[in-house]
Parts: C-alpha cells; sequence; structure tokens
C-alpha cells in the first residue's frame, strides 16, 4: 500500500484581508445571505480597501469565500447616532474612518449558507478582537440583525424577543453567535435596516470591551500572561456498530471542547481499535491491517471536526500501511486545515509481538497557532533523548496518547512525563483509555488516569499537576497553561536542569535526514 498523501485529505483554511478580486463572491455570498437586501457596490468595497484595508478581512476555504466581515475605527461618542447605520458607517463608503479613534465599529459579518455550523464567525470576530489588541482600541460596537425575529413578531415584542434570545429560550442564528463570542446588548435599535425584513427592521447595539486596553498606550499592549486552553479526553472504549458510531462519540467531545474554547484538543493512542469491536474478528495481525483500512476515513473526519470546531486536534492514533509496513501513527489536525503525522519510534514488545507494528525514525515538532508542539506517543514518553530532541527543536507541550491495560504501565507513562516536564521545562498532557473491549486481542482492557503536568517549581502546582481525571471514568479536563510563565521558569526557575547539563561530559546526538545533530 503506498503512503497516504496528507494533501490529499487536508483542507487549506485562510483568513486573510479581502481585495478586490473577491468582489464577485463576495456579492454573490451577500444575495444568499441577506435575500432582498442591498448588496455592496463595486464603489463600496474600494472605498473600504482604500480607507481601511486592515479591517475588511475574509475566510477562504479550499479556494472559495466563505465568509466576510467589514469594519472601520471611529473615535467614540455618546451623542453619536450609533442607531443611524448611513451616518455611522458613511453608507457602507467609510470615508469617516479615523486611525486615531479609539472604537472598532462593525459593518457586517456574513458566512456563506455552504459553509455555516463551523464557527466561521468565531473566526472573524476573534480576527476583529486582535485587530482592536493591536491597535490598543478600548472597545468593538455592532449593530447587530435578529433575522429570527419575524417568527415571534405576533407575539413578542422586540424586546421581550431579545430577552428571550439573552436567556436562552429561542436560539437566533445572528444574536446567539455574537452573545457566545463575547459581546453584551446595550441597546434596542428600531429602523436600523428597515428593509431587513426578517429582524423586522430592528437592530441589536452590542459592545466588546478590549481588557488588553493601554491608556496612553501607542502600540500594542503585550498582556504578561499568554494562556492556551487545553481539553484532554479519557475516552471510554465500547463496542460500536460502526464507524458512524465511533464519529458520534468523537464529536461530543470535540463539540465540548469548542465550547469551552479550547486550542487544543488530545484523545488517547488507538482509541480507534474500538472499531474492531464492529468487523470480523480475526489474528491480531490482520486485525490490525483491518484497522488501517479506516484511516482514509479517520483523516477525512477530524479534518473536518478540526476546522468545523475551530480547535487543533491531536487525534489519538491510528494503524496505517505504507509500502506494506505497519506503523502507529498520531496526527494533528490543524483548525486551520492542515495535517501533520508523528510516527511512533519505540515499539513495545506487546506490540511487536500481537500487530506487527514497525518504529518510526523521526522526532516532529509542529508550529501551531498556539506554538510549537510534539507528540509523543505513549511509550516514547519512557524514553528522555526523545523529549531532549523536541525541546531542542522548540517544542513548548508535548501531548502523549497513550493506552495501557494496567495500573503499572499508567505509572510509567505519569512518572515518566512528569520527569520530563522537569528535566526540559515544558508541559506534558496525557491522554488514555478506559473501558474493555470484549473479544479484541490486545486491546480488551484499559487503565488511565488522563492529566496536565508542569514543572515542579513555585510558579506551577505545588505538585507538577496542573488538572487530571479520575481514574478509569470517562471524562475530559480542561485547564489553561501559560506559556510566558513557562518562558520565565526557564530562564530563572529554581533549577536549570537545561542550562546546567554537563554537555561536555554526555550529550544526545541524533540523526535525521541523513545528518547527525548533537544536544
Amino acid at each position: 500500500m503506498e503512503p497516504l498523501d496528507l494533501k490529499d485529505f487536508e483542507w487549506k483554511i485562510e483568513v486573510r484581508p479581502l481585495t478586490m478580486d473577491d468582489f464577485d463572491a463576495l456579492v454573490e455570498m451577500e444575495q444568499l445571505c441577506f435575500p432582498g437586501m442591498q448588496t455592496w457596490g463595486r464603489e463600496h468595497i474600494e472605498s473600504q480597501l482604500k480607507h481601511f484595508p486592515e479591517g475588511q478581512l475574509c475566510v477562504e476555504i479550499d479556494g472559495r469565500l466563505a465568509a466576510s466581515s467589514s469594519s472601520l475605527i471611529l473615535t467614540f461618542d455618546p451623542s453619536m447616532e450609533w442607531h443611524n447605520w448611513k451616518a455611522v458607517a458613511d453608507d457602507g463608503y467609510i470615508r469617516n474612518h479615523n486611525p486615531k479613534g479609539d472604537t472598532l465599529y462593525g459593518i457586517e459579518i456574513m458566512v456563506h449558507p455552504d459553509f455555516r455550523g463551523m464557527k466561521l464567525s468565531r473566526r472573524m470576530y476573534d480576527a476583529r478582537k486582535e485587530l482592536c489588541r493591536q491597535k490598543n482600541l478600548t472597545q468593538m460596537i455592532i449593530a447587530g440583525r435578529i433575522p429570527g425575529y419575524h417568527l415571534h413578531a405576533d407575539k413578542l415584542t422586540a424586546r421581550e424577543y431579545i430577552d428571550c434570545v439573552v436567556e436562552k429560550a429561542i436560539y437566533d442564528q445572528v444574536l446567539t453567535a455574537q452573545l457566545a463570542n463575547g459581546f453584551s446588548v446595550q441597546g434596542l435599535i428600531p429602523n436600523y435596516l428597515p428593509s431587513d425584513t426578517e429582524s423586522c427592521g430592528y437592530a441589536t447595539y452590542l459592545e466588546w470591551t478590549n481588557l488588553d486596553y493601554k491608556r496612553g498606550a501607542k502600540r500594542r499592549f503585550h498582556h504578561p500572561v499568554e494562556p492556551i486552553r487545553i481539553c484532554v479526553v479519557q475516552y471510554q472504549m465500547r463496542s460500536i456498530k460502526g464507524f458512524d458510531e465511533f464519529a458520534q462519540q468523537c464529536e461530543f467531545f470535540l463539540d465540548t471542547a469548542s465550547d469551552y474554547k479550547c486550542d487544543f484538543i488530545l484523545f488517547p493512542e488507538l482509541f480507534t481499535t474500538q472499531l474492531l469491536s464492529c468487523v470480523e474478528a480475526t489474528r491480531p495481525g490482520q486485525a490490525a491491517r483491518r484497522l488501517a483500512e479506516f484511516t482514509p476515513q479517520y483523516l477525512d473526519f477530524f479534518t473536518e471536526m478540526a476546522v468545523k470546531y475551530n480547535v487543533n486536534v491531536i487525534g489519538g492514533s491510528q494503524f496505517v500501511v505504507e509500502h506494506g509496513t505497519l506503523f502507529n501513527s498520531s496526527y494533528l489536525f490543524g483548525r486551520d486545515g492542515t495535517i501533520g503525522k508523528q510516527d511512533k519510534i519505540h515499539i513495545t514488545p506487546s506490540e511487536r509481538k500481537w500487530w506487527g507494528v514497525s518504529s518510526g525514525n523521526r522526532v516532529e515538532v509542529f508550529e501551531t497557532d498556539c506554538g510549537t508542539i510534539a507528540i509523543q506517543i505513549c511509550y516514547d514518553i519512557e524514553f528522555p533523548e526523545l523529549t531532549r530532541i523536541a525541546s531542542q527543536k522548540g517544542a513548548q507541550i508535548v501531548f502523549v496518547p497513550f493506552n495501557t491495560d494496567t495500573r503499572h504501565g499508567y505509572l510509567r507513562v505519569r512518572h515518566c512525563a512528569q520527569a520530563r516536564c522537569v528535566e526540559n521545562h515544558l508541559y506534558v498532557a496525557i491522554s488514555g483509555c478506559t473501558g474493555n473491549l470484549p473479544f479484541v486481542e490486545n486491546a480488551d482492557i484499559h487503565y488511565a488516569q488522563s492529566g496536565i503536568f508542569t514543572p515542579s517549581d513555585m510558579e506551577f502546582a505545588s505538585d507538577g499537576v496542573a488538572a487530571e481525571c479520575n481514574p478509569n471514568v470517562e471524562t475530559v479536563i480542561i485547564h489553561d497553561l501559560d506559556f510566558e510563565l513557562l518562558r520565565r521558569h526557564r530562564e530563572s526557575g529554581s533549577v536549570q536542569n537545561w542550562n546546567d547539563r554537563r554537555t561536555e561530559l554526555y550529550r544526545v546526538v541524533y540523526k535525521e535526514d541523513g545528518n547527525s545533530f548533537e544536544i
């Protein structure tokens, strides 16, 4: 079997500045999003790009325009006619854009119907928030449509409808998303867009406050904390009827991580062996290769989920056959649609005996939108040299999908993970399986207590455990890790394990791409 080309499974998703080349696609999307309403003219977009190109953004997925966002900067004035879209936005021309202002005003956000349900509005709002931070603006103000109101206008006033949406008694496709993105309702605007019949002409007046704002600063305020939110899944193995049922269980955890705005979610090693419960039983070596046949479905599924739920996914690990050789491989599914792969380097005697797994030969690190990470599959974390190499390459977090059958095996993974934190001044997250798979040889019982570990020093948790699951129950843990704290610890911690290595006595030497490297 030829190696799978991961580029065949990747999605190319990009948040980028809007250009005039996007105009036709933009108008087509606007007609689909706001049927019956006046669309942008070419002169509007030309003027927006002339006066504030950084504020005109879009999301492109596989070459298609999937979402867009338009905005300008104003000086906040309580007496301004915020209810008057034509006045505030200069009828869409934004010639009143003030680069020295203090408030970002959002003109419009839209998501193509083909890409709804993929949380693209969150990406757009996040891009606007980042613009506020870069420009050191105090706040963002938007006037939002309430397109679901016409369905309730005969029973509720607009104010009552908004109260119901805020209380989650009613779902509104625009206002619900805005509230979820940190906006608060400050008022109701009648006759905002009379042509908006779905909203009955009404709009909400919403604000988002930039907590990073620094009064008097002429450049971006760098917040001293750089939190990265991690979700670790402790996954229960159970018999299933097919891939769709497996996917449904995984999507539950992905949805949960997305609801909590996690940056990463980690699944366990070979949790895909659950799929062997729905195929004909056979010898373990043949079963492993049968499991590898699910790899294309696995890659398609997690690539889509990472984009849809806007979270970087470490998809546990899965068997893959390349040139007739069986590997145990972990995949990183980026929320930008990219895919990375780390093969397991050290194969346990059990894996070699039962399944015939072969070893990988390279320590990978992955540049993500939240820093540099590495993946070490189960047994690999028990070899300190690998984490040394990953740390030298810049890794700040090591993700460890593991799968152990006994408490002894779990403790080996746990204690070695904590040691790697101390030795290399980094974070380690481990994720394992619990539950049973009767009649699936070498994957029938499981023991796990998943966790997130830190270096052992004053600025971290007293026991070096940031968070951990209860043992042997299906659950998740969610925790924020601070990279700035990690950087300071590496430079001035109580002990300096990395800096105090006696490299004149010993070194780690490794080979990569035909070259030798020393650490």
